[in-house]
C-alpha cells in the first residue's frame, strides 16, 4: 500500500511539474495520470503495485467531491444569475457528446464488420 501510494503521488508530482513546464496549459494531476498509464501500459511499473491503493480510491471517491461542492456554495449568487447560460451549455454539450460517441461506435462496428469473414 505504501508502495502504491508512493507510485500515484509521484507521478502527481511529476505532473505538476510538467504542467508548470508549460505553463499550466494542461492540468498537472491529467498530465500525472497521463504518465501514470503510460507506464503501466508499457509495463514500466507492475499494475499490482498500485492495484490496492487505486481501488479504495476509487471506492472512496465521492469523499473526493465534497470540497468541490462545498467551494461551489461560495458562488451560488453567480450560478444563479447565470443558471440559463450553464444548462444551455450542460445540454449542448451532452447532445455533442452523444453524437461523437454514436459515430465513432458506428465506425468501429463497419470496420469490425469487414474484418469479420462470412460464415455461410
Amino acid at each position: 500500500m505504501i508502495k502504491g501510494s508512493f507510485y500515484i503521488l509521484l507521478f502527481y508530482f511529476l505532473g505538476e511539474m510538467v504542467s508548470l513546464l508549460i505553463q499550466g496549459f494542461i492540468p498537472g494531476s491529467v498530465i500525472g495520470m497521463i504518465l501514470l498509464f503510460l507506464c503501466l501500459f508499457f509495463k514500466i511499473i507492475n499494475p499490482e503495485n498500485v492495484r490496492v491503493v487505486a481501488t479504495v480510491i476509487t471506492k472512496n471517491m465521492a469523499v473526493f467531491f465534497v470540497p468541490a461542492g462545498v467551494g461551489l456554495m461560495v458562488y451560488v449568487e453567480l450560478f444563479s444569475k447565470s443558471i440559463a447560460t450553464i444548462i444551455a451549455a450542460i445540454a449542448i454539450s451532452t447532445v455533442l457528446t452523444i453524437i461523437t460517441v454514436s459515430l465513432i461506435q458506428e465506425s468501429f462496428e463497419r470496420h469490425h464488420t469487414k474484418k469479420e469473414p462470412d460464415h455461410e
